[in-house]
């Protein structure tokens, strides 16, 4: 069974530093993509950023130049460093990864304090 498994998040000041990490276990092949996405209070889901198998990235405009996604496709572990935080970057990210269907992680919790 494909599992998800999401550490790193907690408690940072605005303008610090977190770098997330979901590994994926219970499968030999390469998801593809993977990615992060979140959902704050009040709000819809929304994509953070995204990876393919072959280092193509994506990512929302609200964190361009502060967020950077990567992967390591021999252990199945995708991560995410975010710099510069901000309080409205406050939410419960969710590791995303795709081969036959969608799966998610069960989220993190990112809080910015202003």
């Amino acid at each position: 069974q494909v599992q998800l498994v999401e550490s790193g998040g907690g408690l940072v000041q605005a303008g610090g530093s977190l770098r997330l990490s979901c590994a994926a276990s219970g499968t030999i092949f390469t998801f593809n993509p993977m990615g992060w996405y979140r959902q704050a209070p009040g709000k819809q889901r929304e994509l953070v950023a995204i990876i393919s198998s072959s280092g193509s990235t994506t990512y929302a405009d609200s964190v361009k130049g502060r967020f950077t996604i990567s992967r390591d496709n021999a252990k199945n572990t995708v991560y995410l460093q975010m710099n510069s935080l901000k309080p409205e970057d406050t939410a419960v990210y969710y590791c995303y990864a795709q081969y036959d269907r969608h799966y998610w992680g069960k989220g993190t919790l990112v809080t910015v304090s202003s």
